[in-house]
């Protein structure tokens, strides 16, 4: 086959010479401060390259036109300006060149061949070292910052995962003792309440503190759901210990008043509302170092091991509240399911509600793109920012586990499969609500148990009425899921799946009545109380658990449906009776 014929040249090219003439340059428009923009200077990216023009279509001025640029160039030096783009001048390429002389071919055009493109180069790269010497907008990184338009909207752009480290195993807890000694702790402070303090769990920690020579010394005055008053005692005994380390053995209550306890005895001269969430307190961030506290829980509900939270109830208000922030998170979360086998029936229940709605209300609450105010540092960005991807896989494998094993771990106290499994369950929702956060089930929760009036729960061994925070949790969630479920309906009917609903045949706008029917079938099959008339709740009170549930804004204004106090009333009363 033969070759084509070579294409016809411009009239006047030739390889070495010259080249037509060009037209000559436009003399530089000088750029002054507060003028329209930047300087189409030193073919900067004001305009186009590709064509050899500025914006305007003339040529780009040489170097003189940029104001900030020293008026000389090397000796013997040319500036290329036009169409050429070569890449990079290499170290090979560099140590290759070598000036023209003068006169030579080369002097004062193009240069032949592969020259031109080296020649060019070194051009490109003196002319470089000028702009880095430029002061101009268009050079000078004083003008040229990025935009920071992401911290100056409504809502947040970005989220973030915190998690405690995490140890799983059974009889990991004899290892305690090894970690306090790596970790030089000196003087340790062991909390639990007076229940557990007879306890395998205690025991098992005991004895590696012992193994190990541990110095420590026992709090065991820890009240099952906390008060202020009772968060303001154990920090008095943390302030007066100076401990180098915390250890708690116990359900959330323990933990919860363990991260109190550390913060504050950190941070002695600090206000206890300081760091309590806004409104009620003044919501400021944790700035202080914290000193490691491991925890060991012993129910399968709180994931208090992975997150930055620590609730109580503050009586003065007769709500709960609690203090968020990342740095109060535990160091290591030590997870034994063999602490799990002496759990009583209703606690394992109770508990196993609390692992339910937090993997619901996580996977369900308002995406984090959503959430208003963008942080201006990010320091003040929330614990609870709403869903995400990272903490929606969490969130959906814990409910595929609660599906699976709650009812097997309440019913059979010898089933160690799948108390252990629930066990772990509580951490994977732990870390799926301590980053994305609760809403609705939670928000109402804390007036339901800081209102609570003679109540008391079965297998609760407490001289003082309590409603559990697992039950107070789920008494609302037909309710609440039947409400939100105008929004994202289908993860409303993906967590139905889940736990059981057949939705072959359902319609996307049925989801929040689905869910809410599956809810209280699971309820039922385990012996709920039905409703909140049940725990002693009437019409009447709605009014004060609705008053009760407003300052909750930490938590409520992650529903994704915004919801006003007639909305909340209804909700109430839509949870006096279940069934």
């Amino acid at each position: 086959m033969s070759r084509p014929p070579p294409r016809p040249r411009p009239r006047g090219w030739s390889r070495a010479g010259p080249g037509p003439a060009r037209p000559p340059r436009p003399a530089p428009q000088p750029w002054r401060p507060g003028g329209s923009g930047p300087p189409a200077c030193c073919g900067s990216s004001s305009g186009p390259r590709e064509s050899g023009t500025g914006p305007d279509g003339a040529s780009p001025p040489g170097p003189a036109a940029c104001p900030g640029l020293p008026p000389v160039s090397p000796p013997g030096a040319r500036l290329l300006v036009g169409p050429l783009r070569p890449p990079r001048l290499g170290p090979a390429a560099a140590a290759r060149w070598r000036p023209p002389p003068a006169g030579s071919e080369g002097a004062g055009g193009r240069l032949p061949g592969r020259e031109t493109s080296e020649f060019g180069l070194l051009n490109l790269t003196f002319f470089s070292s000028l702009l880095s010497r430029c002061r101009c907008p268009s050079h000078c990184h004083t003008y040229s910052r990025v935009p920071e338009h992401a911290t100056l909207g409504n809502t947040d752009y970005a989220f973030e995962m915190a998690v405690s480290n995490i140890r799983y195993g059974e009889g990991v807890t004899k290892e305690i003792g090894m970690d306090l000694k790596n970790l030089g702790a000196q003087r340790v402070c062991l909390m639990t309440d007076k229940n557990l303090s007879q306890l395998p769990p205690v025991n098992a920690v005991l004895n590696s503190l012992a193994k190990y020579g541990v110095n420590f010394q026992m709090y065991d005055e820890v009240r099952v759901e906390p008060t202020d008053q009772s968060f303001l005692h154990a920090i008095e005994f943390a302030k007066k210990g100076e401990f180098d380390a915390y250890v708690a053995v116990g359900g959330g209550s323990v933990i919860d008043t363990c991260k109190a306890a550390n913060l504050y005895a950190s941070s002695p001269t600090s206000d206890f509302l300081d760091y309590v969430n806004a409104p009620i307190g003044k919501g400021k961030p944790v700035t202080v170092p914290l000193k490691p506290h491991i925890a060991v829980p012993t129910t399968a509900g709180t994931g208090s091991e992975t997150t930055g939270v620590a609730i109580f109830d503050f009586k003065e208000l007769k709500v709960k509240t609690g203090i968020a922030s990342r740095a109060i998170k535990p160091t290591l979360g030590i997870i034994d399911p063999l602490h799990t086998l002496s759990m009583p029936e209703r606690i394992v229940a109770n508990s196993g509600f609390d692992v339910l709605c937090h993997a619901l209300e996580s996977y369900t609450a308002l995406p984090y793109k959503m959430r208003s105010p963008c942080p201006s540092n990010p320091i003040n960005r929330p614990a609870y920012q709403g869903s995400n991807p990272i903490s929606d896989i969490w969130a959906l494998h814990a409910l595929r586990i609660v599906a699976k094993y709650l009812k097997r771990a309440i019913r059979n106290p010898e089933d160690r499969e799948a108390r252990a499994n629930m066990h772990l369950a509580s951490a994977f929702a732990g870390i799926g609500f301590g980053n994305a956060g609760v809403h609705l089930c939670h928000g109402m929760s804390y007036p339901i148990s800081g209102l609570v009036k003679t109540y008391k729960p079965k297998d609760y061994n407490v001289d003082h009425s309590l409603v559990p925070h697992g039950l107070s949790v789920v008494l609302t969630s037909p309710a609440v899921f039947a409400f939100t479920a105008q929004v994202h309906p289908e993860r409303h009917l993906e967590a139905a799946e889940i736990l059981g609903a057949d939705i072959r045949t359902a319609r996307i706008k049925d989801a929040g009545f689905i869910l809410a029917d599956t809810l209280r079938k699971f309820l039922f099959d385990l012996n709920v109380d039905d409703g909140l008339a049940a725990i002693g709740y009437s019409k009447a009170d709605i009014p004060a658990l609705v008053k009760g549930t407003l300052p909750q804004e930490r938590v409520t204004k992650l529903s994704p449906r915004p919801q006003t106090e007639e909305d909340l009333s209804a909700l109430f009363e839509a949870s006096m009776k279940l069934y």
